[in-house]
């Protein structure tokens, strides 16, 4: 079998940033998935996942009710590695397009305050693993450390 394209990239210089993963036609729709990386792999220790849930659940929430962005958000997730999150937005974005949101959604994250939206028996399969107080912390390290001030060696990928 081939490699996927993400087990291409090598993780060992790959550091925490904003990267266009693919683009993938989907009948007449472009698909763009990024690869929002937040920790340096195999060098930092990875998340926990009762922080990467909680910034799955206001990310997610954020992404959805985001005027521009509602309608083309097909997918904000982790990665299984717990280094990052892939975002998936219908048309053909670069990383620099969506910093501007990147930040809004980091910045809404870090300024959470309150009950984690879907954090309920009802709605969600494991309500209890959630870390606001971490989640907070990760999204203001990400914003100082990479999102405000980010140039292209934190937008494209290393060769």
């Amino acid at each position: 079998m081939e490699k996927i394209a993400s087990f291409t990239i090598d993780h060992i210089r790959l550091q925490p940033g904003v990267y266009v993963s693919r683009r993938d036609q989907v009948g007449a729709e472009t698909v763009t998935t990024f690869d929002l990386r937040m920790t340096s792999p195999n060098e930092e220790p990875v998340m926990n996942t009762a922080e990467v849930h909680t910034i799955e659940h206001l990310g997610a929430t954020f992404l959805r009710n985001h005027p521009e962005y509602k309608d083309r958000t097909v997918y904000f997730g982790p990665m299984g590695c717990r280094t990052g999150f892939y975002l998936l937005l219908a048309g053909s974005f670069s990383s620099r397009d969506i910093v501007p949101l990147i930040q809004q959604m980091f910045e809404f994250i870090r300024d959470f305050k309150g009950e984690v939206p879907g954090a309920s028996p009802m709605d969600c399969g494991n309500y209890l693993d959630m870390n606001l107080p971490m989640a907070n912390f990760l999204a203001k390290r990400y914003l100082e450390q990479v999102l405000y001030g980010i140039d292209d060696s934190r937008l494209i990928y290393p060769a």
